[in-house]
């Protein structure tokens, strides 16, 4: 009986370590990267919808430059569903893909016409269901759109700085999602997404990470610093 109640407070004591280590490593990326959020412009879950399905093979910034016209020029699921797919890909060609990009667009905005009664689902199953929509996407309109924490957004960025810092082993970016969902509470899930984003693209990069300038540098396993 006193060795389990021994064990007991041994793992309560390495939960509890574990929880400081990884608030800490939260605190440090926030004061690295106090901007550290979507920066898709948007103002209603319909755009956010739109401009993430834009974001595939492309950058925010590219998004940004060409949503305040395309938005201009269709506001509902109905007007995009109507729309001249031959009008829609000129709008959107600067994002390049531009006729799968389109197809998308257009084909989720018939199924919110056809179930939704046009607008963006709040459920996790029925955006999988709408073309264009990934995980990864399905977990940024829940997270912005509705403040629903349903999972982890992994990119590129996310996947390496995981890696790197020990969050996780896996190479497939759903079982890494399930890695850090574990080590992150619930509340925190897209602040750390965003945060190890954006430290991936600033400071730890593919081929060179930036040690000497990383706010981990002490604890990261795979400092070169």
């Amino acid at each position: 009986m006193v060795l389990q109640e021994n064990q007991t407070e041994i793992e309560l004591s390495n939960e509890a370590n574990q929880r400081d280590s990884v608030m800490e490593l939260l605190r440090l990326l926030q004061e690295q990267h106090p901007d550290a959020r979507c920066q898709l412009e948007y103002d209603n879950p319909l755009q956010l919808m739109i401009a993430a399905i834009l974001t595939a093979q492309s950058t925010e910034r590219k998004v940004n430059q060409i949503t305040p016209l395309l938005f201009s020029r269709y506001e509902t699921a109905a007007e995009f569903a109507a729309a001249s797919r031959q009008d829609l890909e000129k709008l959107i060609r600067p994002t390049g893909f531009y006729r799968q990009k389109a197809r998308y667009i257009q084909g989720a905005c018939e199924i919110l016409l056809e179930e939704h009664d046009g607008e963006v689902p709040r459920h996790m199953d029925a955006l999988l269901k709408l073309p264009g929509i990934s995980r990864k996407i399905a977990n940024i309109i829940l997270a912005e759109a509705f403040e629903q924490e349903e999972g982890i957004v992994v990119d590129t960025h996310v996947m390496r700085v995981a890696q790197r810092l020990g969050l996780t082993e896996q190479r497939h970016p759903k079982q890494i999602e399930l890695d850090l969902m574990e080590s992150f509470p619930r509340q925190n899930w897209s602040e750390a997404a965003y945060l190890l984003s954006f430290h991936g693209n600033r400071v730890c990069y593919n081929r060179r990470p930036n040690c000497t300038r990383c706010p981990l540098n002490d604890i990261c396993p795979a400092s070169q610093g």
